[in-house]
C-alpha cells in the first residue's frame, strides 16, 4: 500500500507552504518585501500497464495505462515581485522605486547587494546609507549645512546650501535592471544577490519604462495581502488535515488486515 507514504509527501508539501505564507505574514509590514509562493510537481508514477500497448488479439491498442503516482514535492519557492504601495513618510531620504528598478548597496566586502528598500540617512560624512549602514551606490554624500536635498523622478540629486537661491547638484542615482527577478537570492535585511538565474544586471538611470521612476518621501510597501494569505492558509491547513486522514485510513486497513491474519 502506497498510501502512507504518498500521504507523508503531501504533509510535507503543505508544511512548507504554511511555513511560506507564515514569512510573508510576518513580514506583512517589511518595506520593499516581496511575498513569496511555494510551487509544487507531482513524483514519479508507478505503472502497471502502458497505455497503448497491443492487446491480447493484437488487432487493437490499450486506450487507456494503469499509472498511480508517488506523492508530490516542493520544486521551488518563487518570489512574486509586483509592485508594493507607495506610503507617504515625508522623510526626504526616503526614495521608492515605481517600478521594476533595484538600489545598488555596497557590502561590507566589496560585493554589490539589491535592495528595494529606500529607508536611507546620511552618515557621520554625509553619505547616504542603509539603515544597516551599508553605503548607497552610486555614492550620494549631502554636504554640511545642506538646508534641502531634492530628489527629481528621474534620480537626480541636488541640495540647497544655507540660504543659496539656485540648487547643486550632488550625484545620479541609478538603478539595476534584471532579466528574472525571481532569480535573485534573498539575503534578510532586505537585501538580494545576483545570481546565474536572475542574470546579468542592466545598470540605468530612472526613467526608463523598464526600470521605473524614484518618488521622495516614500517608502514601498510590502506586497502581501493578509486576506489572501490567510485564505491560502486555511486551504494549506485543511490539506495537511486531508493527507492526515489518509495516513490514518491507510493505517487502519493494515490494522483490518492483521487483526484477519489472526
Amino acid at each position: 500500500m502506497r498510501a502512507l507514504s504518498v500521504a507523508a509527501t503531501g504533509m510535507s508539501a503543505q508544511q512548507t507552504q504554511v511555513d511560506v505564507i507564515a514569512n510573508n505574514i510576518a513580514n506583512v509590514n517589511t518595506t520593499g518585501f516581496k511575498r513569496s509562493r511555494a510551487e509544487f510537481t507531482d513524483l514519479l508514477y508507478q505503472t502497471d500497464r502502458v497505455a497503448g500497448v497491443p492487446t491480447r488479439g493484437g488487432n487493437s491498442v490499450v486506450p487507456e495505462g494503469t499509472s498511480v503516482g508517488l506523492g508530490v514535492r516542493t520544486v521551488a519557492v518563487r518570489s512574486l515581485h509586483m509592485q508594493g504601495s507607495l506610503i507617504k513618510t515625508a522623510n526626504r531620504f526616503d526614495i521608492a522605486i515605481n517600478g521594476q528598478g533595484w538600489f545598488q548597496v555596497a557590502g561590507s566586502d566589496g560585493e554589490t547587494f539589491y535592495s528595494r528598500s529606500g529607508a536611507f540617512s546620511p552618515d557621520a560624512n554625509g553619505q547616504l546609507v542603509t539603515l544597516d549602514g551599508l553605503a548607497l551606490q552610486p555614492a550620494i554624500t549631502v554636504p554640511q549645512g545642506a538646508t534641502e536635498v531634492m530628489v527629481s523622478d528621474t534620480g537626480q540629486v541636488s541640495v540647497r546650501v544655507g540660504n543659496a537661491t539656485e540648487l547643486t547638484p550632488v550625484g545620479q542615482l541609478t538603478l539595476a535592471y534584471f532579466p528574472n527577478n525571481a532569480g535573485l537570492a534573498p539575503m534578510g535585511q532586505n537585501m538580494f544577490r545576483e545570481t546565474p538565474a536572475s542574470g546579468t544586471p542592466t545598470v540605468g538611470v530612472p526613467g526608463d519604462p523598464s526600470i521605473g521612476t524614484l518618488k521622495q518621501g516614500y517608502l514601498e510597501g510590502s506586497n502581501v495581502d493578509p486576506v489572501k494569505e490567510i485564505t491560502e492558509l486555511i486551504a494549506s491547513q485543511r490539506a495537511y488535515e486531508m493527507n492526515s486522514k489518509v495516513i490514518q485510513a491507510a493505517d487502519d486497513m493494515y490494522g483490518t488486515v492483521s487483526k484477519g491474519l489472526r
